[in-house]
């Protein structure tokens, strides 16, 4: 019999915390995962679900509700013919199979490697959101044939390890090579699913050993904490689409850049056991 005491905590956290992810969600345009993975972590952690494969938990329900969110951001950037069909296309099946490898190696690696390959590329996120220009370009157009190769399964390789969507890698990726924002952020949205679908898949076949997981966990996915995030950031993002057209959001994000270098930095120092 679980602690009632124990989820109504676990429930408490996890409101607050899907209701600031909505909240960044909307006012930064970055997907959930770069909130939730680290925010899962110290509160399940904190509540004592702790053991060799918490990341994976972590991971595995951040997955989830992107698939929940991303159909929902497809759904109405399509609306506005914002969605770049053609990268999606040609982007999409290397993005599934770098997906696919990356949940298959994440299943294997223990919580703390985890959390170590989520800080490190966490710091280059927050780096990029902190410091990047609009006008930096690697290219005009998308890259095809080998590169497109080579960048398409990275993308959902490195996404699946942090538990995160499209958005992070996608929208600089496209960014670079002479995407309009707009419609990088709408097509990221995409890679999101893409990204998400065989990641679930993935996690909710792994076996998480029932003293360190906390109730209705599926897998390595936890149903209360996707439940719970879902009704929330549905219902904070559109507050945080209205604040971004009230604020400027350029020097926010460079706050949030080094607000996501701090906890990535903490991440690590966990990882090495400081």
């Amino acid at each position: 019999m679980p602690d009632i005491s124990l989820l109504l905590q676990m429930g408490a956290l996890l409101i607050v915390i899907g209701a600031f992810a909505g909240v960044l969600a909307g006012l930064l345009g970055v997907g959930g995962g770069i909130v939730l993975v680290p925010a899962f972590y110290y509160a399940f952690q904190t509540l004592g679900y702790d053991g060799p494969q918490l990341m994976q938990m972590c991971l595995g329900t951040s997955l989830a509700t992107i698939v929940v969110t991303s159909v929902r951001s497809v759904l109405s950037h399509n609306k506005k013919g914002a969605v770049d069909w053609d990268i999606l296309r040609s982007w999409g099946p290397g993005i599934a199979v770098g997906a696919a490898i990356g949940v298959t190696i994440a299943a294997q690696l223990r919580s703390e490697t985890l959390v170590a390959v989520f800080g490190v590329l966490a710091i280059i996120v927050g780096v990029y959101m902190a410091l990047g220009r609009s006008e930096w370009r690697l290219g005009e157009d998308m890259p095809k044939g080998g590169t497109r190769a080579v960048l398409s399964p990275l993308v959902g390789f490195l996404s699946v390890l942090m538990g995160i969507g499209g958005g992070s890698f996608g929208v600089p990726l496209m960014s670079l090579y002479g995407t309009p924002i707009h419609r990088a952020v709408a097509t990221a949205a995409g890679f999101g699913l893409i990204i998400a679908v065989p990641g679930v898949i993935g996690f909710l076949l792994v076996q998480v050993d029932a003293a360190v997981r906390p109730v209705a966990t599926i897998g390595a996915v936890n149903l209360i904490a996707f439940a719970l995030i879902i009704a929330m950031t549905l219902m904070t993002a559109p507050i945080g689409v209205r604040l971004a057209h009230a604020l400027d959001a350029k020097p926010l994000k460079r706050i949030f850049g080094g607000f996501l270098i701090l906890v990535a930095l903490n991440m690590l120092r966990k990882a090495i056991g400081y």
